[in-house]
């Protein structure tokens, strides 16, 4: 069931998609191709599993990003479109979704995924939609903060439900969001 594309984007058709950009492998080209030994992926998986490295300065710095981007949405300059905002808001939430694992915060990965499950399919930035996208930032405010790494247990499963269950509702409650509009505009909120 988590397969499906519309159960994963709130029961909404995909509108974008938030893709990853493969930069050039400087280093493979000079070295050449092949595989790496078991020997050292062992080694690498090791590293990642122990690593002591604090998330916190780097995921504050994309959770900042985010928030402008929010504050973007709130009063966006004239004539700049819904996409170009949404962009604003959908990087940072790939790097908080990216690098949350990494850094022993599943937790803030999966909120992260649910987030641009949410900007992938809204059209409009309303009142409501930035309420749900603040809520998430919120939340992978305080679990950084409050350094909840690994899955957050019960509250953590109780958080990511709530987040969830407040999409749907918007969906429910706005079908207004599947039209189009170009341009946000202050009247917009």
């Amino acid at each position: 069931m988590a397969d499906d594309p519309n159960i994963q984007h709130y029961n909404q058709p995909q509108r974008r998609k938030a893709e990853f950009h493969m930069p050039p492998n400087i280093i493979k080209k000079k070295v050449g191709g092949g595989g790496l030994s078991e020997n050292i992926l062992s080694k690498a998986q090791a590293l990642l599993e122990n690593n002591t490295v604090d998330f916190r300065p780097l995921g504050e710095m994309y959770l900042d990003a985010l928030s402008k981007g929010i504050e973007q949405a709130r009063t966006p300059p004239k004539g700049l479109e819904t996409e170009n905002i949404i962009a604003v808001m959908l990087y940072p939430a790939m790097q908080l979704k990216a690098n949350g694992g990494m850094f022993h915060y599943p937790l803030i990965t999966n909120i992260a995924d649910k987030l641009i499950q949410f900007l992938e399919v809204i059209t409009v930035i309303d009142a409501p939609a930035l309420e749900i996208i603040l809520a998430f930032h919120t939340t992978m405010r305080v679990v950084l903060l409050g350094q909840i790494k690994g899955n957050g247990g019960i509250r953590g499963a109780e958080l990511m439900q709530a987040l969830v269950d407040a999409c749907y509702r918007y969906f429910e409650k706005n079908p207004e969001n599947k039209e189009e509009k170009p341009y946000l505009t202050n009247e917009t909120f």
